[in-house]
């Protein structure tokens, strides 16, 4: 099995508890991700994040081909990190940190993701011209929409968090 990984890094000027009330809130996903990937929550959402706890999506991540991605919240260190392991979905393995650290201006926020393609050799061809593109697509427009939600402007006529 070969492993891959992908890290995302984007300061914000918010507090880390304010990232962490925005990130832990499962329907705040649905903001942060493109319409393209038809996302929607099945199960799991509505309480805090502890260890142990499931979430169920439906998404469509190439050809129109819907599946679910079952996720596990494994390990919460509130307002520091936490980690979501996918159980059941489109990847061989998903491992996914999300990392917030305190600094003077704002907060860092760090998604540290491994992953793993099904397929073996077709699965690495297949990452290489579809599965990394499109996470990647899926992160530009996470940092571009967190990048708008989250501007100064924004922030100072009370519209978020």
């Amino acid at each position: 099995m070969k492993l891959y990984d992908l890290t995302r890094t984007q300061h914000l000027p918010i507090t880390r508890e304010q990232a962490w009330q925005f990130f832990t809130e499962p329907y705040n996903l649905l903001e942060i991700t493109p319409e393209w990937l038809d996302f929607r929550i099945v199960s799991g959402s509505g309480s805090r994040l502890y260890p142990g706890m499931i979430i169920s999506f439906r998404v469509t991540p190439v050809f129109r081909l819907t599946c679910l991605w079952v996720t596990e919240i494994t390990q919460v260190d509130a307002p520091h990190f936490f980690v979501d392991e996918m159980r059941f979905g489109p990847y061989r393995f998903w491992h996914h940190q999300h990392r917030f650290t305190a600094n003077a201006d704002g907060v860092t926020v760090e998604d540290i993701i491994h992953y793993a393609v099904k397929g073996g050799p077709v699965g690495r061809l297949l990452n290489r011209f579809l599965v990394r593109p499109k996470l990647n697509e899926i992160f530009s427009f996470r940092s571009r929409t967190l990048s708008t939600l989250f501007k100064p402007e924004t922030l100072q006529t009370g519209a978020r968090p």
